[in-house]
């Protein structure tokens, strides 16, 4: 993560950074992480080094749960995008930013960039692997987060029944039949654990589960078993895991979706907005307590 923040000159700035302390077993702590400030010039070098380079003064920065596990140890190194944070070094992430200076040619200064965002994985996670129809009972987990909240949307946009619940001790109870009496259709999961145990005995046959995360495993050193398994054969349920890296070639499909539905009011999003990046670390240590309603965003500079 980095920001601007003005102060001196017109040329060189105070610029903050989030850096990871140490690896992280278990839950992430706000001491995991820590923030350094240092100068830097707003202006992309003129020699060789600055060649097709693009500044960028951050707005807003994303906390994801992937970076959960860039926090980890000695991951593969195949992906550069999952792979483990270096100790030393700025962790990173998706955000909005707008182009300060440039020597490349696809942009220019006052663009705006960002990187993709969640809605993407709960477009493509739930049409490809779900595909709902109308009249399909679906059960979305985490709701009220980034992605469970769109995904719920996107179904009654196309006339699913929808159910959806959010982190309390609570929500198993709505597996009852009072909420899934016929059982259900669809399982958009991102909690894993004692709830996808619930969810199993309760699929319809020929039920589809979209595993888009489990949120509630990860910060364990043991991870819980799943003991319903076998219902994925005698109900014949179709489950299957989904990565969004996979589907950036899409993007053009995916807004031509969301943003007619955006612009008629159809679909709406929350967002959790935390002011100011040396709150980043708390934000993104919230996501794996809950804290967080909607979509989990740092704003890190005013225009």
């Amino acid at each position: 993560m980095a920001s601007t923040d003005h102060g001196g000159g017109e040329e060189v700035i105070r610029n903050k950074q989030v850096f990871l302390n140490d690896y992280v077993s278990g839950f992430p702590e706000e001491s995991n992480l820590y923030l350094t400030t240092s100068s830097i010039k707003l202006k992309v070098p003129e020699d060789q080094s600055g060649k097709d380079a693009v500044l960028l003064k951050n707005l807003y920065l994303s906390c994801d749960p992937f970076m959960r596990g860039r926090m980890q140890r000695d991951l593969p190194p195949d992906r550069p995008e999952l792979s483990s944070y270096s100790l030393g070094s700025p962790i990173v992430g998706f955000g909005v930013g707008r182009v300060v200076d440039s020597r490349h040619s696809d942009f220019k200064k006052g663009d705006l960039v960002w990187g993709r965002m969640p809605g993407m994985t709960a477009y493509f996670c739930f049409f490809d692997i779900g595909s709902p129809k109308e009249g399909d009972r679906v059960y979305v987990s985490a709701a009220s987060g980034a992605i469970g909240q769109l995904v719920g949307q996107f179904a009654k946009l196309i006339g699913c029944y929808v159910v959806g619940s959010a982190g309390s001790k609570e929500k198993v109870e709505l597996l009852k039949t009072k909420c899934f009496p016929e059982g259900i259709d669809i399982y958009f999961e991102n909690v894993g654990g004692k709830m996808l145990d619930a969810v199993l005995v309760n699929m319809r046959l020929h039920g589809r589960i979209a595993v888009c995360g489990m949120i509630s495993q990860y910060n364990l050193e043991q991870p819980e078993s799943v003991q319903n398994l076998s219902a994925v054969f005698y109900k014949q349920i179709r489950m299957e895991g989904f990565a969004v890296y996979e589907h950036y070639d899409r993007y053009s499909k995916f807004l031509d979706f969301v943003l007619p539905c955006i612009k008629e009011g159809k679909i709406v999003y929350v967002e959790d907005i935390t002011e100011g990046l040396e709150r980043g670390p708390a934000a993104l240590v919230g996501l794996f307590r809950g804290r967080n309603v909607g979509k989990q965003v740092v704003k890190v500079a005013q225009e």
